[in-house]
């Protein structure tokens, strides 16, 4: 692990020394002039496809922190500081980093950057790993259904998140991942921005019911393929 500061930017690397030009991995136009980026995502802004294998050994996804609602439109993406831990993107990426070394299929962090403005506020940035040649939930079950073991494979994986004490706080359909390759199904959690670790147990109950919420939601705007009896092979997997 390396951190960094340059001026008012700091870095945190998931690599030992020094790399040229590192100061530049959270700019897009930095990769735009090397012709490697491949694709993007829109959101509350641009999500940007890096080809970065020879660089990191995965390609990755470059992700500038904005702000949503009504307070997004008069500080799109502006944060008040406090610690250089309390980040957004330093949260965000010790989170994922804590869950990868742990083996959950999750996106393996590679940067994370901050700017520190004037009247003690950031901006900032993260590079993690695009998880390649899958689909989330909503764009696959429209048109396929997913297996009683699939389901149990989703229960199976939110309980070896909860059992690390880690709350996803947007857990939904969206932020599950499936790759289907011969024969073999594996399944992804991804975007932990605000997420981290809750003491107890009272709150895996609700944050499984949100998930549910979620797929009754997608049935009606997207028409997914989901059942209660899907529900509970899922419930069966974390239960089991």
């Amino acid at each position: 692990m390396l951190q960094v500061q340059h001026e008012n930017h700091f870095f945190l690397f998931n690599f030992d020394e020094n790399r040229p030009n590192q100061e530049h991995f959270f700019e897009s136009y930095f990769w735009q002039k090397q012709n490697r980026i491949i694709g993007s995502a829109k959101g509350r802004g641009t999500t940007w496809f890096i080809q970065s294998q020879d660089l990191f050994g995965v390609n990755t996804a470059l992700r500038h922190y904005y702000r949503g609602g009504l307070w997004g439109k008069i500080n799109k993406d502006r944060y008040a500081f406090s610690s250089l831990e309390e980040t957004r993107s330093f949260t965000e990426f010790n989170l994922l980093n804590r869950l990868y070394q742990a083996g959950l299929p999750v996106p393996k962090p590679i940067g994370a950057h901050v700017e520190k403005l004037a009247f003690n506020h950031y901006r900032a940035d993260l590079l993690s790993e695009r998880i390649e040649n899958t689909q989330d939930l909503t764009a696959l079950l429209p048109n396929t259904e997913l297996t009683a073991e699939q389901w149990q494979q989703i229960g199976k994986l939110i309980r070896r998140l909860h059992d690390l004490q880690i709350c996803h706080t947007d857990l939904n359909a969206h932020n599950i991942l499936i790759r289907q390759q011969n024969n073999d199904t594996k399944f992804w959690l991804i975007d932990f921005d605000k997420c981290g670790e809750k003491p107890g147990n009272l709150w895996k109950q609700e944050n499984l019911q949100r998930l549910h919420r979620s797929f009754l939601k997608e049935v009606k705007r997207m028409r997914i393929q989901f059942s209660e009896k899907n529900w509970a092979d899922l419930l069966n997997g974390y239960q089991n």
